[in-house]
């Protein structure tokens, strides 16, 4: 990852000054979920205030592979490594990990939740203390999947909903999805995975529910195992919707997701401005609104659907 992006920034670093360049580099932490696909975003924002890794910067990445256990562990060594700023991009659970961690370290967030509601910050604007960050669409998309599902299929009268009870924003969730499911008409039947090793299960369980569908929660586990969520939606021959773009490369059937590279690179940027002496306190949480609609019309066709010209024209992006 990093070799790949210094080729690509290498002729913008090696105009920067020798004396900047010979200052010690500052560490950065950065806390996932996974090996992001948007891990190129989060260096350009970061390149843009000025710091690319290898030259500059380095970061020391710590992936929980979606185990919700090991955020208070890697956050725990990155605090004992002394890193300049961490960046917790994993969600709730990273952002939690981290606060708990450290009180003095900045911490740049990124994730699909409200974080004055989530008591990360007492306000947007004035976030306050040593966290900010940014803030993209997820949960508030969990009744437009829906209803995007119901468009597809308007004959459906029951879908199931993919969850994590133990994650914190479940309550939250199904209770948005079961008032979008009502004014909607039809059903919702909850399903659980907490981990990987409950995905087949759960998919399993689908068709003897009856549902014609299957709305992906948000969070973990199912942000950091989108590939094998769309593998298992074509083994199971079954439509379903999910928060990322990386589910409908898979093969998975659909997405309906805020901007993450926006947010990611956006990350990057605070995390260079508070590299540069700014702090955290005075950096509003920005709040990226963009969302996108994806289509995979090869699981379409394999699972005899044909997605509506209605929603075909509000795509952002169509694989054939």
């Amino acid at each position: 990852m990093s070799n790949q992006f210094i080729t690509l920034l290498g002729g913008a670093a090696a105009a920067w000054p020798l004396a900047a360049r010979a200052q010690r580099a500052p560490v950065i932490g950065l806390l996932g979920s996974e090996i992001d696909p948007h891990l190129a975003a989060f260096h350009k924002g970061l390149a843009e205030s000025g710091y690319v890794e290898g030259r500059n910067a380095s970061v020391e990445y710590r992936w929980a592979e979606g185990r919700l256990e090991r955020y208070p562990v890697f956050a725990a060594d990155l605090v004992r490594r002394r890193v300049a700023v961490i960046a917790a991009v994993g969600g709730i659970p990273a952002v939690t990990a981290a606060r708990a961690a450290t009180a003095a370290i900045p911490i740049v967030f990124q994730g699909g939740f409200d974080p004055v509601e989530s008591g990360f910050v007492p306000s947007l604007a004035k976030p306050g203390g040593n966290l900010t960050g940014i803030t993209n669409l997820a949960l508030e998309l969990g009744p437009k999947r829906l209803e995007v599902m119901r468009e597809l299929l308007p004959g459906a009268k029951v879908f199931a909903l993919l969850v994590n009870p133990d994650h914190p924003n479940v309550e939250a969730q199904s209770r948005d999805m079961r008032v979008a499911a009502r004014l909607l008409g039809v059903e919702l039947r909850s399903i659980h995975a907490r981990t990987l090793s409950d995905f087949d299960a759960a998919f399993a369980s689908v068709s003897p529910l009856g549902a014609s569908g299957l709305i992906v929660g948000v969070g973990q586990p199912f942000t950091g195992h989108t590939r094998e969520l769309g593998q298992l939606a074509v083994r199971h021959s079954l439509p379903t919707i999910h928060e990322s773009r990386e589910f409908v490369a898979a093969g998975g059937l659909a997405s309906y997701t805020g901007d993450r590279a926006e947010a990611f690179r956006l990350v990057g940027l605070y995390v260079g401005r508070i590299l540069k002496g700014e702090k955290p306190a005075d950096l509003p949480v920005q709040q990226s609104t963009k969302v996108e609609l994806l289509w995979n019309l090869r699981t379409a066709k394999a699972l005899g659907l044909e997605v509506p010209r209605t929603l075909l024209a509000r795509a952002d992006e169509v694989i054939e």
